[in-house]
């Protein structure tokens, strides 16, 4: 790029979004855009230079323009899209823009219906933390960067997270590949678990036959036979990577990696859920195809801080812990809540969850209700729509009628603390992927001041 080009994002405030954006604008680029609300993540766009407007105006949008990149959370109705449509300017999707960068480097792409940000964050830090480096496109802020870009021109390596929503990681061709769970999700889009499952294993195709895909032991797909495949789990010994003797020793896990070619005894990882050590056997196994050494990878396993929002800890004393969790899966709820049950068994749990989408709460309503029973406390906010028009019948009653236990309640956002502040719990988690996150320093302020924890 020697030129200065101007950048147009409708969506910038997207997770993935944000992250071309940050990049277009670390080389310098012209990078503006639209976004529907106002958020900390847009905020810290535009603190960065980044100019960003709130409401549709054409008038806003740059006289010349070299390229449009939009998310398709952008209705099609939008007056910018529909303006930007008949103008003769390239609109290119973010996962086409996405593709056309990491084509250019050796990529390391994480897939799945979960897991998916924490495994790709842990790569790229543990990549960053050894000689060999990286550049990162991140689906979360990761809180050693306290970003979810990282640029490093020095490295031949580029960590994105490959999305399976509207099949944007098919637009990515791999030297190293993951598959880390295959569960239904995105129905709206695939119709059924067949198709799902048919594009996960045309991205596993896409695999780089000089690289490798890493596929989670449990999750059965079949992909082409010159696709090198290798296995990674939890503790299953059939796989060629797993942890085992797993023990916990004041709150932090210690565990022994097994690898083909290796065992690193007593690796160490602190303050994390147990589910996040699969991910760290995944992360250990793509960093060791990259050539960090022995030394590197425990030194960043151990000093790993995680992803904000991914089993974030808000406020942690003898007396009382508050998690915050971005799980908007079922799947993702029951390793949260079998996490929290783990670390702090005989402990009252208080769990709020904001259903995201009228189409996946249609769709797992019950696999929802049943994840959350193992709760002892459960409150439901009304479902967060995003990109979606309200489905007749669909709410958060569906879930709530389908928890079988009578401490369950539907709670409306300006109620919600003084709810909290009432029940009292020993331990509080908030999960959701919507806006329930503008609530949690909230609730958290509102804790402090109760309970007098600074």
């Amino acid at each position: 790029m020697n030129s200065i080009k101007t950048y147009y994002f409708l969506g910038i405030g997207g997770i993935g979004m944000s992250a071309l954006a940050r990049y277009f604008h670390s080389q310098g680029h012209n990078v503006s855009g639209y976004d529907r609300v106002r958020t900390p993540l847009t905020q810290r766009l535009e603190e960065e230079g980044i100019c960003v407007h709130y409401t549709p105006n054409v008038e806003l949008i740059p006289s010349s323009i070299d390229m449009v990149i939009y998310t398709p959370a952008i209705p099609i109705t939008n007056e910018e899209y529909v303006y930007l449509k008949g103008k003769n300017v390239p609109i290119k999707k973010r996962s086409q823009v996405l593709g056309e960068i990491a084509e250019n480097k050796k990529c390391i792409a994480v897939a799945g219906s979960h897991g998916k940000t924490s495994t790709s964050g842990m790569i790229a830090y543990i990549l960053s933390k050894s000689s060999v480096g990286c550049s990162a496109f991140l689906g979360g802020i990761a809180k050693d960067f306290d970003s979810n870009f990282v640029l490093n021109v020095d490295s031949e390596y580029v960590v994105v997270e490959a999305d399976e929503f509207d099949r944007s990681f098919l637009q990515l061709y791999p030297m190293y590949s993951v598959i880390t769970a295959t569960d239904p999700d995105h129905l709206d889009i695939y119709q059924n678990h067949e198709n799902l499952l048919a594009a996960f294993e045309q991205y596993g195709n896409q695999t780089n036959r000089d690289g490798k895909l890493f596929v989670k032991q449990s999750v059965n797909l079949g992909f082409d036979e010159d696709i090198p495949v290798s296995t990674y789990s939890l503790n299953n010994i059939e796989s060629e990577y797993y942890a085992y003797n797993i023990r916990m020793y004041k709150g932090n896990y210690y565990f022994d990696l097994h690898t083909p070619t290796h065992i690193y005894y007593d690796m160490e990882m602190v303050g994390t859920p147990l589910y996040n050590i699969e991910n760290a056997v995944a992360a250990c196994a793509v960093a060791q195809c990259c050539g960090v050494t022995e030394y590197e990878l425990r030194y960043a396993l151990k000093t790993f801080n995680g992803i904000k929002r991914r089993f974030e800890y808000r406020i942690k004393t003898n007396d009382f812990v508050f998690i915050d969790d971005y799980a908007h899966h079922p799947k993702e709820l029951s390793f949260a809540i079998d996490s929290i049950k783990a670390l702090y068994p005989n402990r009252r749990i208080v769990g709020v969850f904001q259903p995201h989408l009228y189409s996946r709460t249609k769709d797992f309503a019950k696999e929802f209700a049943e994840a959350l029973s193992v709760l002892d406390e459960i409150i439901l906010l009304d479902i967060y729509p995003a990109r979606e028009e309200p489905i007749p019948g669909v709410t958060s009653r569906l879930i709530l009628h389908s928890i079988n236990k009578m401490s369950k309640y539907l709670c409306g956002k300006e109620e919600l603390v003084d709810v909290l502040l009432a029940l009292s719990p020993d331990v509080l988690v908030t999960f959701g992927a919507g806006d329930i996150d503008a609530l949690v320093p909230k609730i958290e302020a509102s804790f402090r001041n109760e309970l007098e924890i600074q």
